[in-house]
């Protein structure tokens, strides 16, 4: 009996990735296409407009209170400002009670203080109404964020009317920019919030889903070992019985009966392992695809060949494993930036070669698992009759680390079973 495939979930691509120090939630940041650093750069680069109030400020002959004032209110913005947008969108949960209420009161605050001083100091810091736009769309619901968004960017027409005690000698070419920047900077942010909020979902979705096809799996084999192994089991019971009362009065009959409990206990064994080894080995054409899926959220640019025949059983396995471990080592134990996973057929050969541009590679075989890792693979690789090539290459002058596996095409039957299968 062979036990259905199904869905196969790996513990490596639901583990976030964490290369070079990253923060634990990074493949949805990766997803997102907005890295930590350009949302650090997109957040600071906003805080450019305080420099048209910093340069009002010091222009103006103003008395020391005033300017003192003045330079404490941009400073009090400016950290205001960088404390509510410095987690990231796609990164964000659901803020405490007390954050959240902090958080809503800065905003009121820091868009009375911008109102209060561009009535008291003039148009130029108007512009910061771009960065209280931005913080509305980060920090409210969506709709209420859109009604405050398109309330800012009316407020500084009607106070730059209410100054001007007219529309006569208003700069409207400056205006409108301005406005135009209120507005889109908002809105910009809602999106970017909202985007995150489908991402997290998405991720939260995915994981929903390896959790049931887990348990789907296990299911799938409690049912199928006990079809195979229930009437293995009742038949040896009872010629186990049989053999018990026939031990002393036909000695011959009860040797036969024993002869046939052997034979059945062996054949099923052989239906067990083959069951077992069946439901443990992966497929190639999952493989690869899981692996351009498991780059791609590692933020490695992946160059991934499909395969399209169907290959013997222990040939597709042993290159399935060839895949998954290259993958592994590469996200795990490299610097990796680009990777290409290209499959060899030629002159009844078959083969996958993974090279990548991960620079020093570090050995981290665990002794206490044998059987895993490359000298497992090696292992699979020599009892199918092929070969097996890793190690650096230096290509155009900079490190790679290539994996080549090469079988040939006449193995057939079943990959031997190693120490993971047989426990």
């Amino acid at each position: 009996m062979q036990i259905s495939q199904g869905h196969r979930t790996r513990t490596k691509e639901s583990e976030a990735v964490r290369p070079g120090g990253r923060q634990p939630t990074d493949e949805g940041i990766t997803s997102s296409g907005i890295t930590f650093r350009l949302w650090r750069l997109y957040q600071r680069f906003w805080l450019l407009c305080l420099l048209f109030p910093l340069i009002s400020l010091v222009r103006e002959p103003l008395a020391g209170w005033h300017l003192a004032l003045g330079l404490f209110s941009l400073l009090f913005f400016a950290t205001s400002y960088t404390w509510l947008t410095w987690p990231h969108p796609v990164n964000q949960r659901r803020p405490t009670r007390l954050r959240s209420r902090l958080s809503l009161l800065l905003l009121v605050v820091l868009c009375v203080q911008v109102t209060v001083f561009s009535l008291l100091d003039g148009p130029a810091w108007l512009w910061l109404f771009i960065c209280v736009s931005a913080l509305a769309g980060v920090l409210l619901p969506m709709r209420t964020a859109g009604v405050v968004v398109v309330l800012l960017t009316v407020l500084p027409l009607a106070m730059t009317v209410l100054t001007h005690r007219g529309v006569a000698g208003i700069d409207w070419w400056w205006l409108i920019a301005l406005m135009l920047l209120v507005r889109g900077l908002g809105l910009d942010m809602i999106g970017v919030v909202r985007m995150g909020s489908a991402i997290r979902e998405l991720h939260a979705a995915r994981r929903e889903l390896a959790r049931l096809a887990v348990i789907e799996e296990r299911e799938r084999l409690s049912r199928d070992l006990h079809d195979l192994l229930g009437q293995a089991l009742s038949m040896i019971t009872l010629k186990s019985e049989l053999a018990k009362q026939l031990v002393t009065e036909e000695p011959d009959r009860c040797a036969q009966e024993l002869a046939e409990i052997e034979r059945v206990a062996r054949q099923t064994l052989r239906e067990v392992r083959e069951a077992v080894a069946g439901y443990r080995q992966p497929d190639l054409r999952s493989e690869l695809e899981g692996a351009r899926q498991l780059l791609s959220a590692a933020g490695i640019e992946g160059e991934v060949d499909s395969i399209q025949e169907v290959l013997p059983p222990a040939v597709d396995a042993a290159l399935a494993w060839t895949v998954r471990e290259g993958v592994t080592n590469v996200i795990r134990h490299s610097r990796a930036r680009r990777c290409r996973i290209h499959l060899i057929h030629e002159q009844g050969v078959i083969g996958a070669e993974l090279l990548s541009d991960g620079g020093r590679r570090e050995h981290v075989e665990s002794a206490a698992r044998p059987g895993l890792g490359l000298a497992g693979l090696r292992e699979r690789v020599s009892a199918l009759g092929g070969r097996m090539e890793a190690g650096a290459l230096i290509l155009s002058g900079k490190e790679h680390f290539r994996l080549c596996v090469e079988l040939p095409l006449s193995a057939h039957g079943e990959a031997p079973m190693f120490e993971e299968e047989r426990a």
